[in-house]
C-alpha cells in the first residue's frame, strides 16, 4: 500500500504547496525563482476561504 502511495506522488505537487504555505507572497516568489510575484500568485497560490468551526 505504501508503494502505491509513493508511486502516485508527483513532484509538481510540491511547488504549489510551498507557495501556499508561505504567508508572504514575496518570500514564496523568491523561493520559486519567479521575477514577478503575479506569476506566483496566479499559478501557484492555492489559498481558499478559512472555515469556522460549527461548535
Amino acid at each position: 500500500m505504501l508503494t502505491a502511495k509513493i508511486g502516485g506522488f508527483q513532484f509538481r505537487d510540491i511547488r504549489p504547496k510551498a507557495a501556499s504555505e508561505i504567508v508572504d507572497i514575496g518570500d514564496a516568489s523568491l523561493l520559486l525563482g519567479h521575477s514577478n510575484q503575479e506569476i506566483t500568485k496566479r499559478v501557484y497560490r492555492r489559498l481558499g476561504a478559512t472555515a469556522k468551526p460549527s461548535k
